[in-house]
Parts: C-alpha cells; sequence; structure tokens
C-alpha cells in the first residue's frame, strides 16, 4: 500500500507502509559509468561494478551479420566518429570502431563490446541488467530472439528488464517470455501511465525523470507498476527520486547517488 506525504505545496512524495524500513531504490549506471568512461562499454561496466551499482543500463541494436551489439545510437559517429549505421557494418567493421573517441582518447582505443561480451563480464559481477532495445528508428529482424537465445544461454532471466520506447519491441518479448520483466519507455506526459503500462501486460515504466509528478506516480502506484527513471544526474534530483522511492534509479554518475543512498538510507 502507498499513500502521499504532503511535504510541500509544490511536490508530494510516496512512501511504502509495507515496512517500517527504509525503502532501497537500487541504482543502475546509465550505460556502464558514462558520466566518467566512454558510455557503453566494458570499461564503463565494470567501473560501475567496482562502484557499487546494483545494475547497468546498455544498448542494443543488431549489425548487419545479425550480431547483437551493444551502442546507443543507430549511426556511430557520435561516439566514434565514424560516419556509419550499425544495421549496415558487418561484426568484424564494428568491433574496429574506437568507443574511446567520445572521452577524447583518454582512455586509448577502446572496442564496442558485442551484448554476449557484457554478459560474460556480468557472470562475475552479478549486477542486474536493464537492455533498451534501440528499435525506433530501425526494427532489427529477430532481435527479440536473438537476445533472449542469449538471455537462456548465461541464466539471466531473473537479472534482466527489457526496455523500449517501441512498445510493440516490449510486448514481442514479453509474449517469447512471460517471466521476463518488460518497461515502457517514455519521455512524454502521458495520461494514466500506470493504466497504460499495466493494461499491456508490463511491469514497469521507465521515465524521464523530470515528467514524474504527483498524479502520474500515484496512477503507477496504484496499478502496482515499478518506476524506474532515468537519466538522474544532479544532486537535488537523486535526493528527490530516494524519496519518491523508485525502484531504480538510472544515473551516468552512479558513485554520487550512491554516495547520497548512503546518507539518506543508511546504505
Amino acid at each position: 500500500m502507498y499513500k502521499t506525504i504532503p511535504e510541500s505545496a509544490a511536490f508530494r512524495y510516496v512512501y511504502s507502509k509495507k515496512t517500517e524500513a527504509i525503502f532501497m531504490t537500487e541504482i543502475y549506471a546509465h550505460r556502464g559509468f558514462s558520466g566518467k568512461y566512454p558510455e557503453n562499454t566494458l570499461l564503463a561496466f565494470q567501473k560501475a561494478a567496482e562502484a557499487g551499482a546494483e545494475g547497468i543500463e546498455l544498448d542494443v541494436h543488431t549489425t548487419r551479420d545479425g550480431e547483437v551489439v551493444v551502442m546507443h545510437d543507430e549511426n556511430t559517429i557520435r561516439t566514434t566518429g565514424t560516419d556509419a549505421l550499425i544495421k549496415d557494418l558487418t561484426l568484424e567493421e564494428f568491433k574496429a570502431l574506437d568507443a574511446g573517441y567520445i572521452k577524447n582518447g583518454e582512455f586509448g582505443f577502446v572496442a564496442p563490446p558485442t551484448l554476449r561480451e557484457v554478459f560474460e563480464l556480468l557472470k562475475e559481477t552479478g549486477m542486474k541488467c536493464n537492455i533498451e532495445f534501440k528499435t525506433g528508428v530501425y526494427e532489427y529482424p529477430d532481435i527479440e530472439r536473438k537476445v533472449l537465445a542469449l538471455i537462456d544461454e548465461f541464466g539471466f532471466r531473473d537479472r534482466i528488464i527489457v526496455s523500449s520506447f517501441n512498445h510493440f519491441t516490449c510486448c514481442r518479448f514479453k509474449e517469447l517470455a512471460p517471466d521476463v520483466k518488460i518497461g515502457f519507455l517514455e519521455e512524454s506526459w502521458l495520461i494514466h501511465p500506470g493504466a497504460y503500462t499495466r493494461a499491456r501486460g508490463a511491469e514497469c515504466f521507465h521515465p524521464f525523470f523530470n515528467m514524474l509528478n504527483h498524479e502520474n506516480v500515484q496512477d503507477l502506484r496504484n496499478n502496482g507498476i515499478e518506476i524506474n527513471a532515468w537519466t538522474i544526474n544532479d544532486e537535488c534530483d537523486m535526493r528527490k527520486a530516494l524519496r519518491l522511492q523508485l525502484e531504480i534509479g538510472i544515473t551516468n554518475w552512479p558513485d554520487k547517488f550512491l554516495e547520497i543512498r548512503k546518507e539518506v538510507c543508511g546504505k
């Protein structure tokens, strides 16, 4: 059961009466520890683990030869300096790109990873993973089945949340794997997001943090939906996220968020 506590005229926070214990928001590193290290790389994911993050968030596409790879944009130019579409590259060509480019070469050459390589790292760290399908521009053929095959190979069904701005992708994945959580990504002011999410069989809603207000938080809670918000980088927003008792806070700076959580929650 959730109820609102009036804390100011401008905003109300939500808390749980299930227990007197302090609710613990989990911290997921957005594209890994991307505030400091090249985003969506094994280096950024390893540094997130070392910082103590409970999970990572990453983005997947498929190459021309059908390999599931990790990068945010459909075009590689922003993060690697090479103007190409991932869908047009072979895996060999993709792996030759320098994902360290985005940090001005500070970390030398950094190859972008495959999802398999990330899972090998996760196997050692125990971290959870939010996989975002980047199917808003290109709907990569059979990407849902390919990702699920990797999840099952590593036995990760209980450690994964699948999300996408393309809610059709989420629903297709849910049909393949009913026991894997899905989350609808959203950055607009959706009316009744909780009812919308529950009606389509999703357990989670992944909003842009600044769109959360009293009404839509309450609607999500009333519908039993987990709230996993992004991208929470400002200290004031981190403190607000903890008071809101989000299930997951997604951030570029997991070290800072964890430090504030320890101050507020004691761990």
